[in-house]
């Protein structure tokens, strides 16, 4: 499975008021796993950008000057992207500038070059409701250090992303590029083996808990004004677990 995590950085807010990209960031994943593979883009946006945008990124005219416009990279851009799922977060507007800089060029949307696009802040907003879910407030709940980040960059971005995207699907704290160092006295080799279940503890409930549990199944069976979903499946686990091993 091939995955790009992507950013940009804009002008502005709002393509339809003519403002443009100035940074596309994408960082590879294949299989969970980084890759190395980046690509990293800056673009002369022939406009100014807005106070507020320019305090955001810091990319100035100047330094833009001699960067290439959209259409010179507009290629490179689409088969790096080919079929890959592009990881966006807040994707609704990345993709409206990406939109707006292809139907320039005739080159329809993003969505028919890629195989998908998935919206991370759509994702994490399912799994902490009601919390903040920006991507600085995520890298501090996923313990993912972003000290480094001063100022807003679309290749950063998307390298924190990528580290919060694995962390919020697979519960793993981090992607990590390098073996972390090994403490004095540690092993010094990281040997992945296979899961060995019988070590697990196992606890029954006691009499109490199974007679919570089946007065809360009656609760359930009157809502339903019959047989609740679990006692269609209770006699199929109470078989499995009684099955000898």
């Amino acid at each position: 499975m091939r995955q790009i995590i992507l950013d940009t950085e804009t002008t502005g807010l709002e393509p339809s008021q003519g403002h443009r990209v100035i940074e596309i960031g994408c960082v590879e994943v294949v299989n969970r796993t980084l890759t190395g593979r980046n690509l990293h883009l800056y673009l002369k946006p022939d406009r100014d950008s807005d106070p507020e945008a320019l305090a955001v990124h810091g990319l100035t005219n100047a330094f833009l000057a001699d960067k290439p416009k959209f259409e010179a990279i507009a290629d490179e851009f689409l088969n790096f992207v080919a079929d890959a799922e592009l990881i966006i977060h807040n994707a609704s507007f990345d993709t409206k500038f990406l939109n707006a800089e292809l139907a320039r060029m005739g080159r329809g949307t993003l969505d028919k070059h890629c195989g998908k696009i998935t919206d991370s802040l759509m994702h994490a907003r399912l799994l902490h409701p009601g919390k903040r879910n920006s991507l600085d407030s995520l890298c501090d709940r996923y313990g993912i250090s972003n000290a480094h980040r001063t100022l807003h960059g679309a290749l950063l971005d998307s390298e924190l992303l990528a580290e919060v995207w694995l962390a919020m699907t697979r519960g793993q704290d981090a992607l990590l590029i390098e073996p972390e160092e090994t403490p004095a006295g540690g092993a010094g080799d990281l040997v992945v083996g296979g899961f060995d279940a019988s070590v697990l503890r196992v606890v029954t409930a006691s009499a109490h808990e199974a007679a919570a549990h089946d007065a809360y199944l009656k609760d359930l069976d009157k809502a339903v004004g019959g047989n609740c979903l679990w006692r269609t499946i209770e006699p199929k686990v109470e078989a499995a677990e009684a099955a000898p091993a």
